[in-house]
């Protein structure tokens, strides 16, 4: 009867459980416990069983000592690794001999954790690619200062990469509050109703004095009629904007930048009306190692081209970011030197 009342109760836990007595063998467990260590667990010493240090000496000295104690199990299942936090708590009355019991619960952390992970890597990468561009400033400070005081010529040099450098500091910072703001917004459903070749038209105005720089030409695909649609029409000006200026600047080399858009009564992959647009250059292309990657903070195929150019690593991922609230999808194919597609794929929403 005490068996089956300590399986009864650990059937109910929604975490993956188990009881372990004096014996130091597990008597009960759930079916999420079993999954989780072993299918074959009852019966079994606890010690062949669990395996991890931490968790095992947490488990002996409950059963000695009966204080609560919590720890950490590290799983895999088959996809990735997976963190438990593990609560080790004695009952008594229960087990052989009514001698008591410890009860362990699984909680899943590994979400938690790698949340953890993501923000202190977060905070790193910041923090490095401040030091650069406040290195390089100090360091001219110094000069200006010591030697170079009275170097007209020198300071003159100087004073045009510091402000080089305060200005990658400036963009950064804008990026990042960016980021933020898109993040914040993510799951907040755009109201405007906003017509697409407008939007694209614009941007394309506004980077036009860029293109020129580059000896870049634009060339357009627009359907005739306008494509309207429910959107954020500064945030898509804001994804356009990141593409094609990295289209200029990275795939400039090709000498044009193609702008397609086609709207579809069915697009496969939202399963719905929508409209994909592309953004081809002719460029020397990305290795496609580097793709899945690209939209992660701070990613850079080449990062000392991209430093070259002023870019902060953050443009993709406020791409991304924007794209996700509009329930649409981004695609990259790529093929060294043979140039990028960029490809936005929107749904055309009758209403919010």
């Amino acid at each position: 009867m005490n068996d089956e009342i300590l399986n009864a109760l650990l059937a109910g836990f929604p975490l993956p459980s188990l009881a372990i007595d004096r014996r130091e063998r597990i008597i009960a467990a759930n079916t999420e416990a079993l999954t989780l260590i072993n299918q074959q667990a009852i019966g079994q010493n606890y010690v062949t069983m669990l395996r991890q240090p931490a968790l095992l000496d947490a488990i002996e000295t409950t059963l000695t000592d009966g204080m609560a104690r919590t720890t950490h199990y590290l799983s895999n299942d088959g996809a990735q690794d997976t963190t438990f936090r593990v609560s080790c708590r004695a009952v008594q009355g229960l087990g052989q001999g009514k001698a008591g019991v410890v009860l362990v619960s699984f909680e899943d952390i590994t979400d938690t954790e790698q949340a953890g992970q993501m923000r202190r890597d977060f905070v790193a990468n910041v923090s490095h690619e401040l030091r650069t561009p406040l290195t390089a400033l100090m360091g001219f400070i110094e000069t200006l200062r010591g030697p170079a005081r009275n170097d007209a010529q020198a300071s003159a040099r100087f004073l045009d990469i510091m402000q080089n450098e305060a200005d990658r500091m400036n963009r950064l910072v804008g990026d990042l509050m960016s980021l933020n703001r898109v993040e914040g917004d993510e799951r907040v459903r755009p109201t405007q109703s906003v017509v697409l070749n407008d939007i694209l038209n614009s941007t394309l105005h506004t980077l036009q004095h860029l293109a020129r720089e580059a000896d870049v030409i634009f060339e357009t695909e627009f359907p005739e009629n306008p494509v309207s649609m429910i959107a954020d029409g500064d945030q898509l000006k804001q994804v356009f904007t990141n593409i094609i200026m990295n289209a200029i600047k990275y795939g400039g080399s090709g000498g044009r930048v193609t702008v397609r858009m086609a709207e579809s009564a069915r697009e496969p992959v939202l399963r719905a009306p929508g409209v994909r647009v592309q953004i081809i250059d002719y460029g020397a292309g990305i290795d496609p190692i580097h793709l899945p990657r690209l939209t992660e903070r701070f990613y850079r195929a080449d990062d000392h081209r991209s430093r070259a150019l002023g870019g902060t690593g953050l443009g993709l991922a406020i791409v991304k970011h924007i794209i996700n609230r509009h329930r649409g999808r981004l695609r990259v194919e790529s093929e060294l030197g043979k140039g990028t597609t960029f490809t936005v794929i929107l749904p055309i929403h009758e209403g919010p």
